[in-house]
């Protein structure tokens, strides 16, 4: 069993409306050192970021499916975070790669994009990459 790294390499929030997907990512994540929260829809990642920004620990990168049925998805969470945070790095995710957000995702407020299914070095290399930039 590998042991779990001791220094947290940053802070993420993530959404996604399957459990499976959470659980998944939260285990991969914390594997690859990020301390990781969770949400199922867009309202309780608005709180969860809001609550954190407010505590002083905020999250270093937001990573939203786009599509949560029934509630708000990554294109509108990412607006309301948008006003909370100006600077904050959102990583967005579908399982339709042609989906304009996922080809143009900058455009739309967010740092990065990720196709479902995603390989587990990919998804790395782009939490990496955004929390390395300086400038949003």
């Amino acid at each position: 069993m590998e042991k779990e790294p001791c220094v947290s390499k940053g802070k993420v929030l993530f959404m996604d409306d399957q459990e499976i997907a959470r659980s998944l990512m939260e285990r991969i994540l914390k594997r690859f050192g990020y301390e990781i929260s969770l949400a199922k829809d867009g309202a309780e990642a608005i709180d969860l970021y809001k609550n954190a920004k407010e505590s002083g620990m905020p999250f270093d990168v937001v990573i939203m499916d786009l599509t949560i049925p029934g509630g708000m998805g990554g294109e509108e969470v990412i607006q309301k975070l948008l006003e909370i945070d100006p600077k904050v790095k959102a990583i967005a995710m579908s399982g339709y790669s042609n989906d304009p957000i996922i080809v143009n995702c900058k455009k739309y407020g967010f740092s990065g994009s990720v196709a479902k299914p995603y390989g587990i070095e990919q998804l790395n290399k782009v939490l990496q990459d955004i929390m390395t930039e300086t400038s949003h």
